[in-house]
C-alpha cells in the first residue's frame, strides 16, 4: 500500500511539472497536438501506479519524452505556417457578409443546428444580425455582428468615459495583499487613507479592489455585495 502511495505521489508531481512546461491552457483551448500529448501523459502515468512491477523511471522517462516532443512541435508551429496548418488546421469562415458558406460547413462537418447552438453560446439569437462568423482551430466560434446590430459604445453616444483600469484585490479577509499594492505603485498608507475616508478599518474588510486610477470597491465582512 505504501509503495502505491509513493508511486502515485511521484507520478502526480511529474505529470504536474510536465503539464506546466506545456503552458497554461484550458482543455477547450488546446490545439490537437497538445490534447493528444495530454491524453498520452495521463495514460502513461497510470501504468506505474497500477503495476508495481513496472519501474517508475519508465513512466517518468515517457512523460519527459512526450513533453519534449510537444515543446519541439510548438516551436516548429511558431516558425512555420505550413507546419502549423498541418498540425493544427486553420480557421474557417462560416458566415461572410451575412451569407452562410455551406461548403465550408460541410468541410468542417457542421450542421445548421450546430451553427445556431454555437451562436447562442456567443449570446447571438438572431442569425440575420451576423456579418461574419469564423470557426477557430480550437473549435470556438468568433462572431462579428452587422454594424447596425452592434451595441452602442460611449463614443457612439458622445459620452466621455471615466478612466478605469483592472482592479486588483488589495485587501482580502482583513489582510493586505503586498503583490497587488506593489503592482499598483502605491503603499498601505494610500489604501488606509481611502478606508478612513469611509470610516472603515482593514480588519473589517472582506474584500477591497483598487485600480491605478483610484477607483475601488469595498465589501465588508458579513455584508452583501
Amino acid at each position: 500500500m505504501n509503495i502505491i502511495l509513493i508511486r502515485t505521489i511521484i507520478m502526480y508531481l511529474f505529470v504536474t511539472i510536465g503539464i506546466r512546461l506545456m503552458g497554461k491552457r484550458q482543455i477547450g483551448d488546446m490545439q490537437p497536438n497538445e490534447l493528444v500529448v495530454t491524453f498520452l501523459i495521463s495514460e502513461v502515468a497510470t501504468i506505474p501506479m497500477q503495476d508495481v512491477e513496472q519501474p517508475v523511471i519508465n513512466g517518468i522517462a515517457a512523460i519527459f519524452v512526450l513533453v519534449v516532443i510537444e515543446i519541439i512541435i510548438s516551436v516548429l508551429t511558431m516558425k512555420s505556417i505550413k507546419f502549423r496548418k498541418i498540425m493544427n488546421g486553420q480557421s474557417k469562415v462560416i458566415i461572410k457578409n451575412g451569407q452562410i458558406d455551406e461548403q465550408a460547413m460541410k468541410k468542417v462537418r457542421m450542421t445548421a443546428v450546430d451553427l445556431i447552438e454555437m451562436l447562442r453560446d456567443r449570446d447571438v439569437f438572431d442569425i440575420s444580425t451576423v456579418a461574419y462568423a469564423v470557426l477557430e482551430v480550437d473549435g470556438t466560434l468568433t462572431v462579428m455582428l452587422n454594424p447596425a446590430d452592434q451595441p452602442a459604445t460611449l463614443k457612439d453616444i458622445k459620452i466621455k468615459a471615466k478612466k478605469s483600469g483592472i482592479q486588483l484585490p488589495v485587501i482580502t479577509d482583513g489582510k493586505f495583499i503586498e503583490e497587488s499594492i506593489s503592482a499598483l505603485g502605491i503603499t498601505k498608507n494610500d489604501v488606509n487613507k481611502r478606508l478612513k475616508s469611509k470610516n472603515k478599518s482593514v480588519d473589517k474588510i472582506f474584500l477591497m479592489t483598487l485600480d491605478r486610477y483610484g477607483n475601488y470597491n469595498l465589501i465588508e465582512k458579513g455584508k452583501k455585495i
